[in-house]
């Protein structure tokens, strides 16, 4: 009997647990259960309708501005029959701090945009993307007219002060049939002596100057059109020692024919190993109507640049040599020499030109000079000739420099280059055998 009376004490008190654990169980998740689902009252009564109504009611302003972040989201053709809470006023909302003094305006396509209280900041009208973030909105997609303008050909406007005109032309090589071909395109503002003008061009290969070809003549016209091709024959060897050398003359009323201006160009500048087409223009320019002297003139140009403490000189032609008659295919060189207190300091030399009393070099030569030391630098630039297995022969020279050294048009040409720093300045000299 003892035994069964603690054993059904036992089971009573083990029910007894067995039920209060069980009702804490029950407690602690209808607890949680409720947690869950607890909601705050809505003083107003809570308004329901589907996506497209929202996107269609242009009016309820105030109920998309509260919920663009809700409306944002949903997508009418993956659920029609959606159902978007929204709120009025009286419904807790919390802002992030980051966007706090924010406002916000309405856009079209279902989108929101930040408008920001700095007037500088606001996006600009225009396209938009598709993209919008809350930091504000981006135009993109807007095209610059003026990154796909073609560049301005300004060789048709620009014209230097005293232009006498300007040219243009072409040139191609071909290789196999060793033609040059030059295509004479136009010229343009030109400078007549007369109040009309009908301008024709010579055209020379040089050094033969005893032949030429020519264009045909354009009456009354200070802006002729030519688009005329011309045709030499020259050897691939002899290409890169060649000069063409445009004359264009005007016809007056009885018709003797009055020089405008030339254009001298060496075709060593170009790379003409290939078959194509180079267009080029060059401004004419006027020629040296002077006789030449007895041994022969010399053409360049000098430069200072006072920054870089450099002195350029750019050989550009000679004309009048006294070539020796029993060597006519001998070289023709210019020698510059940068003397100082009458001491030689560096020497520089062109290419060798054969068989030809007027000599085109367009060779430029750079000399380290400080600007202390032009009181008593000078330069040399001596014409010479070789002869195979003889002695070079001086076939001119003239001396640039300051009161030192020269006087005349030797001593203009080096105080205008000291005048114009940068700027390059050009001249004729007469050769001489005396130092």
């Amino acid at each position: 009997m003892p035994e069964q009376a603690v054993a059904v004490a036992g089971g009573i008190i083990g029910g007894i647990l067995l039920f209060v654990l069980f009702g804490i169980t029950a407690y602690l998740l209808w607890k949680k259960f409720c947690c869950l689902f607890s909601y705050e009252k809505l003083i107003n009564p809570v308004k329901t309708t589907n996506a497209n109504a929202i996107f269609q009611d242009q009016a309820n302003s105030e109920i998309q501005r509260e919920s663009t972040s809700l409306v944002s989201t949903f997508k009418p053709e993956e659920s029609i029959d959606a159902v978007v809470l929204s709120r009025s006023r009286s419904v807790p909302f919390v802002i992030p701090p980051t966007l706090h003094g924010r406002d916000w305006i309405h856009l079209t396509n279902e989108e929101q945009v930040q408008e920001d209280s700095d007037p500088f900041m606001t996006p600009q009208s225009g396209p938009r993307s598709s993209f919008h973030s809350l930091a504000g909105a981006y135009v993109v997609g807007t095209v610059n007219p003026e990154l796909y303008k073609p560049p301005e050909d300004k060789s048709e406007t620009d014209f230097p002060d005293g232009t006498i005109g300007r040219l243009w032309f072409s040139i191609e090589y071909e290789q196999e049939s060793e033609r040059l071909l030059v295509s004479l395109i136009k010229v343009r503002k030109l400078q007549p002596p007369a109040d009309s003008c009908s301008p024709f061009v010579k055209i020379y290969l040089l050094p033969d100057e005893r032949s030429y070809l020519q264009s045909k003549t354009k009456r009354k016209t200070l802006n002729p059109q030519f688009d005329e091709n011309f045709v030499f024959q020259v050897s691939s060897k002899m290409l890169l020692q060649r000069t063409l050398k445009f004359l264009v003359y005007h016809v007056d009323k009885q018709k003797k024919h009055h020089l405008l201006g030339q254009v001298i160009f060496p075709l060593k500048n170009e790379a003409l190993t290939e078959d194509k087409k180079i267009v080029i223009w060059r401004d004419l320019e006027k020629e040296n109507l002077e006789p030449p002297s007895e041994h022969g003139d010399i053409q360049f140009s000098l430069s200072y640049n006072d920054y870089l403490g450099r002195l350029t000189v750019v050989v550009l032609r000679a004309r009048g040599l006294k070539l020796q008659e029993e060597s006519p295919a001998a070289g023709v060189y210019v020698k510059v020499s940068l003397m100082n207190h009458n001491k030689f300091i560096k020497s520089k030399k062109t290419a060798a030109l054969l068989g030809t009393p007027n000599p085109v070099y367009n060779e430029t030569f750079s000399f380290k000079t400080d600007q202390t030391e032009l009181d008593t630098a000078s330069l040399s630039l001596s014409v010479l000739q070789t002869n195979k297995g003889e002695k070079t022969l001086l076939l001119g020279r003239v001396v640039v420099g300051p009161f030192m050294y020269t006087r005349g048009r030797e001593l203009e040409h080096w105080n205008e280059m000291i005048s114009k720093p940068k700027e390059l300045v050009k001249r004729w000299h007469a050769l001489c055998h005396s130092t």
